[in-house]
């Protein structure tokens, strides 16, 4: 067992750890610059024997056996790149409680639609779950793992949503499922170079067997050389078709190995990434015993996650979708395929530096006009002038709301698809997208 042990940044994660940790009767000393003093975990930890300190000097790593780290956290702080000099581990929460899962664990990653894979997951597999066999749901989706770890029994099985922050600090991972939906050019301002974020991603598999599967996305060329690093068994997907070995679509019909599933279009969430979705969750479905009618009924009464591609409402006739979640430009075309009729698109976040041009093909099929905001604000309203679109420039996000609902027209969309993140302006995602269903419908009641 560690004997002392170094929590680098607080929050959900860090509040889990360190509950676990001194539990165990390890030493537990947090350090984290933004430290809440009145934060009711603070005080009921410190109650426990918990140090804490709002200072991350070196000096703190003196006898330290473990790092936990806030996955968000670089590697590139001063005193991470001490500990990786001093050859101290560092992990991320996951990593501690993975040593009480028990159960059958599933474990997801991917670029986009992690979450809402997971959640029709949990749809499927909840179909057979009982009170001897839970299932339960942990991970980057929201609760932390460790918070649930010792309550997961032999008999039940845990999902989790596993992003690459975390997975880079997770060396033995080994689920018994794993799951990576897609692979996009995503947070390179963190992994520095498309290799690391790749490299990352693939912990997910690194320590599976023979006995083990991953269940990978086959629709590019990129996403099957992937086959070729790990040793579990592949059960692909395939939106395209372009593989019948695990589950795919064909001629907008869903199957299993050949076996017929449901239809495309009885799916109520819009979109093709939906599509992948819901093959992600027939596969772990018929691997887990699930039938083919028991996925159907999950996936036909499937309604979406809040701020991924959230029906917001119907008003006057226009249909609002909250995308908030959409932080990169990959989830914002895949946001737009899901619609025939025109969109009133509003996007805008953090600039990471990435080519917002490349949304330019998906913006002249289905928007009608583009509303920006925050620092990709210019450059996107670049690309809208492009298209030969109208563009309007706000400050914010709920600015946004008042010009979208005057030009959109009955049964056209209003989609708040940002295709960036939301830190330039808003703590998270989850903020941005509840703020604009506030505006959205603050402005319906005064109609």
């Amino acid at each position: 067992m560690t004997k002392r042990v170094l929590i680098v940044g607080f929050a959900r994660s860090g509040a889990a750890a360190a509950s676990l940790l001194v539990a165990e009767g390890a030493n537990v000393i947090v350090s984290d610059p933004k430290l809440d003093w009145q934060d009711e975990r603070v005080i009921n930890l410190k109650d426990k024997g918990v140090s804490f300190t709002d200072q991350q000097t070196e000096d703190l790593l003196v006898g330290v056996d473990l790092i936990v780290k806030n996955p968000g956290i670089p590697y590139q702080i001063p005193i991470l790149r001490a500990a990786l000099t001093e050859q101290i581990p560092i992990y991320t929460e996951v990593a501690l409680a993975q040593r009480y899962i028990q159960g059958e664990w599933i474990a997801l990653t991917g670029s986009n639609g992690k979450t809402t894979s997971v959640e029709m997951i949990n749809a499927v597999l909840s179909q057979a779950a009982t009170d001897q066999h839970r299932v339960l749901v942990a991970g980057n989706i929201g609760t932390p793992v460790s918070e649930i770890a010792k309550q997961v029994r032999p008999s039940d099985t845990l999902i989790t949503e596993l992003s690459s922050f975390q997975l880079m600090g997770m060396p033995t991972a080994r689920p018994h499922i794993a799951i990576i939906t897609n692979i996009f050019a995503s947070h390179l301002d963190y992994h520095g170079t498309r290799e690391n974020y790749i490299h990352a991603k693939m912990g997910i598999t690194r320590n599976q067997t023979s006995e083990d599967y991953l269940v990978l996305n086959v629709d590019r060329p990129e996403w099957v050389e992937l086959e070729k690093q790990t040793v579990a068994q592949i059960v692909p997907f395939s939106r395209l078709g372009l593989d019948q070995r695990g589950a795919y679509q064909m001629n907008g019909e869903l199957y299993f190995r050949g076996e017929y599933i449901m239809d495309a279009n009885q799916l109520l969430v819009p979109g093709e990434h939906n599509i992948e979705n819901a093959l992600v969750a027939i596969a772990v479905g018929r691997l887990e015993g699930i039938s083919a009618e028991q996925i159907k009924q999950a996936l036909q009464a499937f309604t979406g996650v809040e701020h991924r591609l959230q029906l917001v409402g119907n008003f006057a006739g226009r249909i609002v979708y909250n995308d908030s979640k959409a932080t990169d430009i990959e989830a914002t075309e895949m946001a737009l395929s899901g619609f025939d009729q025109p969109v009133v698109l509003l996007a805008g976040g953090l600039d990471r530096g990435d080519d917002q041009g490349r949304l330019l093909a998906a913006i002249k099929k289905h928007v009608k006009a583009l509303i920006v905001f925050g620092q990709t604000g210019p450059k996107l309203a670049t690309v809208g002038k492009a298209a030969g679109i109208q563009v309007i420039e706000v400050d914010n996000v709920e600015a946004a709301v008042k010009p979208a609902f005057e030009l959109a027209q009955p049964d056209e969309v209003i989609l708040l698809s940002p295709a960036a993140a939301s830190w330039d302006q808003y703590p998270n995602f989850e903020t941005r997208g509840a703020l604009f269903m506030e505006a959205v419908r603050d402005r319906q009641a005064l109609n």
